[in-house]
């Protein structure tokens, strides 16, 4: 084998090993499926974003892909009114109470714990986008054991090429993208599309389909 060869070789190889470093993560399902939650209650989410609006704005939008996938989803507005008569406020606080007492409240199954770690948009050099990372953990209320965690993200740069206009166009669509993101809730719909692919049944690693679902059953 020539010098060429082994080069070509060596770089296969390290391709090879590069892809299997991206093998989407395995997910045990077994204690989900034991535990065959019905309903699930989602809590105030955790902003760890310098964003204030972060926690509300994907509060809004968790019950349709949970509700989509399957699942009776306690409605959020009677849920942050329960917690406030009762003097919790704080997300962090929330989320601290004892499955136990959120069974006893709440008489869900599940709880849903979500975590918002990026809200908000950043301006670098010739991009300006929006960006919205959550995770999130299903609780069985019954025995305070985690069923299922999973993390996503979106961006309202997806798809977009930023060809055309030269360097100039760039900064300044950068720029005035950056004005209007800063001036409106920005993050709005790109917590939406977050949140779906967070917590839609059907997604790699994602939560399994609930009995409401003509798919109950079939992941």
């Amino acid at each position: 084998m020539n010098a060429l060869s082994l080069k070509i070789a060596a770089a296969l190889f390290a391709g090879t090993l590069l892809a299997g470093c991206v093998q989407p993560r395995t997910i045990d399902y077994s204690a989900f499926k034991e535990s065959k939650p019905r309903s699930i209650l989602v809590l105030p989410p955790v902003n760890e974003s310098p964003d204030v609006k972060a926690t509300y704005s994907l509060y809004s939008q968790v019950t349709y892909p949970l509700a989509e996938s399957g699942y009776y989803v306690l409605p959020v507005a009677l849920v942050d009114e329960t917690f406030r008569n009762n003097g919790l406020t704080n997300a962090n606080d929330i989320q601290q109470t004892s499955p136990a007492k959120l069974r006893e409240i709440f008489g869900a199954d599940a709880a849903m714990y979500i975590t918002v770690k990026q809200y908000g948009t950043s301006y670098i050099v010739i991009s300006s986008q929006t960006i919205v990372s959550v995770t999130a953990k299903l609780v069985d209320l019954r025995t305070g054991a985690a069923l299922w965690t999973g993390t996503a993200s979106a961006s309202s740069d997806e798809g977009n090429n930023n060809s055309g206009g030269g360097l100039i166009g760039m900064l300044v669509t950068a720029a005035v993208k950056q004005i209007i993101n800063s001036a409106t809730d920005a993050g709005h719909p790109v917590a939406g599309v977050a949140s779906s692919r967070l917590l839609s049944a059907g997604q790699p690693a994602g939560m399994l389909y609930g009995p409401r679902s003509p798919k109950y059953g079939t992941d």
